[in-house]
């Protein structure tokens, strides 16, 4: 398949990106950041450089790649759990106008599987709202909403799993997420194996 990856430097995202193409699909991935796009040919991907709030730049993007599937790995979570507070806003953006905007991106392009990065737990107020209509979205569309359980492992807010039931190695989230690629469209939670 041709696997359009938003967010491909992030922790799951990048960690997807060899496990696609070592299993033979070919690989595009997104990021805001020119100075990333290294990363991300070094996992033996294509870059791009785009801006998910930029509708326009990403509609031209995903016609011109023509994917088989859009993931949807896009947040703008910080590197400390301490000052998440003041990144809710942003967070928040990313869910709602980011993932209009992939969607809408992918529907013109006519990309027949969407993939979008959703939590497996509840968040307070807001942030539910946003979450709540990043799945609203995705479904929509026919898209999975990928509930993740909290994210541990090299690169996260925590190197050992933490307390509770609805966790999940970063290795793992990676990998799980690379065997949906063509599922049906529903909500599916990828926690750690009990």
């Amino acid at each position: 398949m041709r696997v359009f990856v938003a967010g491909a430097t992030g922790v799951i995202g990048a960690r997807m990106l060899p496990l696609l193409v070592a299993a033979g699909h070919d690989v595009v991935g997104m990021t805001r950041s020119a100075s990333k796009t290294a990363q991300i040919e070094a996992a033996g991907a294509s870059a791009v450089t785009c801006d998910v709030f930029d509708a326009a730049a990403l509609n031209g993007i995903l016609a011109a790649v023509t994917p088989d599937v859009v993931v949807h790995q896009v947040t703008d979570l910080p590197d400390s759990h301490a000052v998440l507070p003041l990144k809710v806003p942003a967070l928040n953006r990313a869910r709602r106008t980011g993932t209009d905007h992939l969607v809408q991106a992918a529907q013109a392009a006519n990309v027949p599987h969407f993939l979008a990065q959703s939590v497996a737990f509840h968040l307070p107020g807001i942030a539910q709202r946003a979450v709540d209509h990043l799945e609203e979205a995705t479904l929509g569309i026919g898209g999975v909403a990928v509930r993740y359980g909290l994210f541990y492992g090299p690169g996260t807010w925590y190197d050992t799993a933490p307390k509770g039931d609805k966790v999940v190695h970063a290795d793992e989230a990676a990998r799980r997420t690379v065997e949906l690629l063509d599922s049906p469209s529903g909500i599916v939670e990828v926690l750690d194996p009990t």
